[in-house]
């Protein structure tokens, strides 16, 4: 097995399982572990993979995109952390806007049920997780369906949008760096997300710190757009600081 074929199996299974181990794929493919670091290096020099200390996980990317399922299994008690830290910043929205994907499905989770809200979201996930709550309306976004993510896109989404004034956006990305701001591999999907900054006064972005320097295919929106950010403490506090610096404020759980 040549170079790039090595390099094509180490991609082809951290998609499929998440995430890559060094050993394992020392192991797996018989060469030195510092052979694989380089392969690992390579692979995030092409923005395929971001390393971490003894591996790598995926990028998602035009061409690649986790499903929900698989996001259900990652990372579970920080995303819990930010979902429910992100909550606590409601206020005194009445109308919100809850993204796609694992975390704002956590967020709706967390929202109070003591009180009346009107929650506008184009997640399968999200409706059902609110529909029984006695206080609150939910107003499914129309449109076409993605298996991977169980959440509408198109025309019909966004135009139902736009129509809205919200309160608090609730807004996930596949990566937010501070050079390309807030980013998504799927352009149906980012023209949701980018719909939804517009249309709320107030937005606050949850999300995990593997996430942060990561970049996708399409941007929707800049960092300074948020009045929040909400994130886990893997994010070193120096790169939150320079977060910061480009106006929301930074919250680690």
């Amino acid at each position: 097995m040549d170079t790039e074929e090595r390099r094509r199996g180490i991609l082809e299974t951290a998609r499929r399982d998440g995430s890559v181990d060094v050993n394992r794929l020392a192991g797996r493919f018989r060469v030195a572990k510092e052979t694989i670091r380089r392969d690992l290096h390579a692979l995030e020099e092409h923005g395929l993979v971001r390393r971490t200390h003894g591996g790598a996980y995926p990028v998602e990317s035009a061409g690649f995109e986790t499903t929900l399922a698989v996001r259900t299994t990652r990372h579970v008690p920080q995303k819990s952390r930010i979902a429910a830290a992100a909550a606590d910043l409601l206020g005194d929205a009445e109308t919100v806007f809850v993204d796609e994907g694992f975390t704002p499905k956590l967020v709706a989770e967390a929202l109070p049920r003591d009180r009346q809200l009107t929650v506008v979201t184009a997640s399968l996930a999200v409706a059902t997780v609110l529909a029984d709550a006695e206080k609150t309306s939910v107003l499914l976004l129309g449109g076409r369906v993605r298996g991977g993510t169980m959440a509408t896109v198109d025309h019909w989404a966004t135009r139902m949008l736009a129509g809205f004034v919200i309160d608090l956006a609730y807004i996930g990305a596949n990566g937010i760096s501070r050079e390309y701001g807030l980013t998504t591999p799927d352009p149906a999907v980012s023209e949701v997300k980018a719909q939804a900054v517009r249309s709320a006064r107030r937005r606050i972005f949850a999300g995990i710190h593997p996430k942060f320097g990561a970049v996708s295919f399409c941007r929707f929106a800049d960092v300074g757009d948020f009045e929040a950010i909400v994130t886990d403490a893997g994010l070193p506090s120096a790169e939150a600081q320079r977060y910061s610096l480009l106006g929301p404020q930074m919250i680690r759980v």
